[in-house]
């Protein structure tokens, strides 16, 4: 089956572009150019990706992104004109799971597309992918979906495979880079600062008291270990 997008994108020759080249590459592509019908469309086709433009009449990318983590865990590709480091922070810490600058080459944007889809896709092929118990969080590998006091929580899709990677190996400390490469892939490893800002939205979901976290522990001057509690 054709993987479904939906691309929100207030320019018109951008739209037709993207929509036909990814077409062309086997995707089943759906076009909005407002915020407000983008998101209207995204809840009622359920699709397996989101592109995102940033700036849009209506309801800006960044309220869209915002309303869609609050009930869904569908993966989000930002399309910004910032580029501010700042910025693109932002729309890590609303909950994209990615973005990329425009102008941007097709190239560039499909090999995004493939690498998020791939994390949504397929578990973490480790031989402890499969269901982990870790003090309250039951994290299923194979329907990504986690739960924490039998409650379920909904993480982005580089959320739950940072979480899957540490928790499969309770006190090892992972590098940021570590992090970047098993998590997210190769072509991040130029994004090093990304990885914190989706922990730090990971913690904000799982743990208590973020501020004091006894799941997802930094490591000073390494990085990130998972850690039980006694």
């Amino acid at each position: 089956m054709e993987p479904k997008i939906i691309l929100v994108d207030d320019e018109p020759e951008l739209l037709n572009l993207v929509h036909d080249y990814l077409v062309r590459e086997g995707f089943n592509v759906l076009t909005e150019i407002n915020g407000i019908d983008g998101l209207k469309r995204i809840e009622l086709e359920k699709p397996d990706l989101v592109l995102l433009d940033w700036m849009l009449p209506g309801m800006s990318g960044l309220e869209i992104c915002k309303h869609l983590r609050q009930t869904s865990s569908i993966p989000i590709i930002m399309l910004t004109a910032k580029s501010e480091e700042v910025d693109r922070v932002l729309g890590l810490e609303f909950g994209a799971d990615d973005y990329i600058v425009k102008p941007f080459s097709l190239r560039e944007l499909l090999a995004r597309i493939r690498t998020v889809l791939r994390r949504t896709l397929s578990g973490v092929q480790d031989p402890n992918a499969g269901v982990l118990h870790r003090g309250e969080l039951t994290i299923d590998g194979p329907s990504h979906r986690v739960w924490k006091r039998e409650v379920e929580i909904q993480l982005t899709p580089t959320e739950f495979k940072i979480l899957q990677l540490l928790a499969a190996r309770p006190g090892i400390a992972y590098s940021r880079l570590q992090l970047l490469r098993q998590a997210m892939g190769e072509e991040y490893l130029y994004y090093e600062r990304s990885i914190d800002t989706h922990v730090s939205n990971l913690r904000k979901k799982v743990e208590d008291n973020p501020a004091e976290p006894i799941y997802i522990q930094t490591v000073f001057g390494v990085g990130y270990r998972f850690g039980e509690p006694s």
